[in-house]
């Protein structure tokens, strides 16, 4: 499989998890809180082979259940006045400004979790507990 548009919250490091599709390049874009770590992410952003968009924490986890729940797109002041708006619908409401955001779906999705029962609930251990579903 190519031609891969990743929604992670970091884009991991190298040959582990998200690293491994990066080294076969499988991944064309990612949409990210945070890239940091992968070396190869680096590697292939800088030479234009990957397409990138950050997304605020925050408003990754909403865009994903504001798509769960048939939701198109919501407004938040995050990111209002900063390069995450760029190009993206801004609207006032009283005294606060805020960003039109749309909501992400996705066609598969991945997850790892420490234990999981036959009828597909799962259970997360240590810091997995937080940005998981």
């Amino acid at each position: 499989v190519k031609g891969i548009t990743c929604i992670s919250n970091n884009a991991g490091v190298d040959g582990f998890g998200l690293g491994l599709l990066l080294e076969t390049s499988q991944i064309k874009k990612m949409i990210s809180s945070y890239v940091g770590e992968n070396k190869e992410f680096e590697r292939q952003y800088l030479a234009g082979e990957l397409e990138l968009e950050f997304t605020p924490q925050g408003t990754l986890a909403e865009k994903l259940r504001a798509g769960g729940s048939g939701i198109p797109a919501f407004f938040t002041n995050t990111g209002y006045g900063t390069i995450i708006a760029d190009g993206k619908e801004t609207r006032q409401f009283g005294e606060n400004h805020y960003v039109l955001e749309h909501s992400l779906t996705a066609d598969v999705a991945l997850v790892k979790a420490w234990k999981a029962d036959k009828s597909g609930n799962l259970i997360y251990r240590r810091t997995a507990r937080n940005f998981n579903p």
